[in-house]
């Protein structure tokens, strides 16, 4: 992941939108998948790490209507460079709804790689590659612990990636992937915001800006150098739709170097999207 510089939207430039009977249809698929999933697995509810954003609080929601809330646990973990609002807003969706959570803060577990790494890096500026590295680590720990916490309680790893993420390789490989099942999966970012209004998230829930919360000031759309609209709106017409870049650029309207954006995206993450490569087997 790299940083790029912010691109921003104001229209949808495609209309997604569920209808209401979509919407009760897709609410009663994916609870249904979750209890099938724990019921499958043998296992006795399951782990969510709350960040006090729009996909984990939906997940969160769904999961409760699925296995009640003793079925959920949920796990708060912030580091040094969470906002306190975003960890305030994790700890509300828990108590709202009435799902039992443990805060576990993670730098000093950072800390312990940083710490652990052959180099001294403690003289070294905050360079981008170094930034990096130790935000994925960031995303790893939590990843550990959500395991940690499932193994011990016999519950699976409920994860909170949509469709965009998944198309967009916006996500950390073995990280905030590393989970049993996406219950959201299926759904474009725009479908995750509307379906979450649909099961009473809270608006200042449902508009908050995304971030993975990897480093200070980190905002998913500035990485990724375009608004979660525009890409639902390429990834539905032109990489899981029949439309050519050229067709899709006219049909939205917008400059072909978005769409290449998405492009690069989408080709640059597909190792993401596959179990670690092998050689072919010889004859």
């Amino acid at each position: 992941m790299s940083d790029a510089e912010t691109i921003t939207e104001t229209d949808a430039p495609l209309d997604l939108t569920l209808s209401e009977n979509e919407l009760d249809v897709r609410r009663e698929h994916i609870t249904e998948f979750v209890r099938e999933t724990v019921d499958d697995a043998g296992a006795e509810g399951a782990v969510l790490g709350l960040s006090g954003g729009i996909d984990s609080t939906l997940t969160a929601h769904l999961a409760v209507e699925a296995l009640g809330e003793e079925g959920l646990h949920g796990l708060v973990m912030p580091s040094e460079v969470n906002r306190q609002e975003n960890m305030s807003d994790a700890e509300r969706v828990a108590d709202d709804l009435d799902i039992s959570y443990d805060v576990i803060g993670i730098e000093p577990i950072v800390e312990s790689f940083r710490e652990a790494f052959p180099a001294d890096l403690d003289g070294e500026p905050d360079s981008e590659a170094l930034t990096t590295a130790v935000g994925n680590v960031r995303v790893r720990t939590r990843g550990v612990l959500n395991y940690f916490v499932a193994n011990y309680e016999n519950r699976i790893v409920l994860g909170t990636g949509n469709r965009s993420e998944a198309l967009a390789g916006y996500y950390t490989k073995y990280g905030d992937q590393a989970v049993d099942c996406n219950p959201i999966g299926n759904l474009y970012k725009m479908q995750v915001r509307q379906l979450a209004r649909y099961v009473g998230v809270p608006d200042d829930l449902v508009e908050k800006t995304p971030t993975a919360g990897m480093w200070v000031g980190q905002t998913d759309e500035d990485e990724m150098g375009l608004g979660y609209d525009t890409l639902d709106a390429v990834l539905a017409l032109h990489i899981d739709g029949p439309l050519s870049k050229a067709a899709t650029a006219r049909e939205l309207g917008i400059d072909a170097a978005r769409i290449e954006t998405v492009e690069g995206l989408v080709a640059r993450s597909e190792h993401k999207r596959h179990m670690p490569s092998a050689p072919e087997p010889l004859d």
